[in-house]
């Protein structure tokens, strides 16, 4: 039996041409696949460059953006601030454009009117240092992004120009804080 089992091992094993075929033949195999791999290698950096590049960009955008937040947090800082000084200065205001000439003639009257008007002064000079400015005045050109219109008057002053004004508007930083409300002159 021993000799069967060796006999049956022989049938089995190929001869030398089948060898050399299948060796050629794994050859070719192996090239292809090296080839592939190196264009699947290929592909594959490409794709990994382009993420980085995407990354790399993202990061960039990000920076920008925060970049532009923070200067925007610190120039709109008072937004909420200066809100709520804007009616403390048209009440003080109102109140100064209510002084009659007989009451200015009052001596003591005219220190306290001297006084307010001081302050006034004083409120608007804080708001400049402040980047908070004044719009809407009269005879100014009627610009609809800084003005709220809220009548049409005939009046001297050319037409699609501040006739009156009834509330001032404010900017801060160029950024409209609040419109002011303006009649326009429809010419006479």
């Amino acid at each position: 039996m021993p000799n069967n089992e060796i006999e049956t091992l022989d049938d089995e094993l190929p001869n030398d041409v089948e060898t050399e075929a299948m060796a050629s033949e794994t050859e070719v195999v192996a090239e292809m696949s090296v080839e592939e791999e190196l264009l699947a290698c290929r592909a594959e950096i490409e794709k990994l460059k382009d993420a980085a590049l995407r990354a790399m960009a993202e990061g960039e955008n990000i920076r920008r953006r925060s970049e532009r937040d923070r200067t925007d947090a610190r120039l709109y800082a008072i937004d909420k601030f200066a809100r709520d000084l804007l009616p403390i200065a048209d009440v003080l205001a109102r109140a100064l454009g209510a002084v009659t000439p007989e009451q200015r003639a009052d001596e003591g009257f005219n220190s306290f009117v001297d006084g307010m008007e001081l302050t006034e002064k004083e409120l608007y000079a804080a708001f400049e240092r402040h980047h908070l400015l004044r719009i809407g005045i009269q005879g100014e050109k009627f610009d609809p992004n800084l003005h709220q219109a809220v009548a049409q008057i005939p009046s001297a002053i050319p037409k699609d120009h501040i006739a009156e004004v009834f509330q001032p508007g404010f900017t801060l930083s160029g950024r409209v804080l609040r419109a002011a409300m303006v009649a326009v002159s429809a010419g006479d």
